[in-house]
This record gives C-alpha cells, sequence and structure tokens, in this order.
C-alpha cells in the first residue's frame, strides 16, 4: 500500500489546484499575456508540483522505505535486497525531482 494514502485528499486537492493554474497558464497564452507574467506562473506550477512531488517523497520514506528497513532486522538475504531496491528508487527519484 503507497504511504500517501492517508493524505490521498490533500494530494488530490493540491493536484487539482495545480491543474486550474495549468489551465489559466494556457488562457494567459491565448490572450497573448506578457512573457514576464506567463513565466511567473509557469515559476508557481513548477515550484507547486515540486512541493507535491517532496511530499510523496517524504511519505515514501517514511513509509516504504522504513518498511523494507525494519524487515532487514533479520538480515535475510531477500529482505536486504528489498531495503536496497527501496533505496535505489529513491535515489532515482531526488535525481528526477533534482533535474526538474
Amino acid at each position: 500500500m503507497p504511504g500517501y494514502t492517508m493524505n490521498k485528499d490533500q494530494y488530490q486537492a493540491r493536484l487539482r489546484r495545480i491543474e486550474g493554474q495549468v489551465r489559466g497558464l494556457q488562457r494567459m497564452v491565448d490572450e497573448d499575456t506578457y512573457c514576464i507574467d506567463v513565466l511567473t506562473q509557469i515559476a508557481s506550477v513548477t515550484k507547486a508540483l515540486q512541493g507535491v512531488g517532496m511530499g510523496l517523497l517524504d511519505e515514501h520514506i517514511r513509509h516504504c522505505v522504513k518498511d523494507a528497513a525494519e524487515a532487514t532486522s533479520g538480515r535475510e538475504e531477500a529482505a536486504v535486497d528489498e531495503f536496497d531496491a527501496k533505496v535505489e528508487e529513491v535515489m532515482s527519484a531526488v535525481s528526477r525531482m533534482l533535474r526538474t
């Protein structure tokens, strides 16, 4: 079960707000709004998406990675492999977030 399940409604609300911002951007372009104003709004949308991404990453670490780490307490090779896979997942997600 994903770690964000408890806060799903909050994430949905934030994503709907971002969706509205993107629609606003489309309107701004249709209306030939001043470039700097459009770019400012793009920066706002980008930061909002990064905020959602960081929240999901935080919850992933607190739940999924933590669960995998706890499973390694017996040091069974499969559990250690699962933990390593979760760490790799997190590192890949962080790398993708930093590229944006």
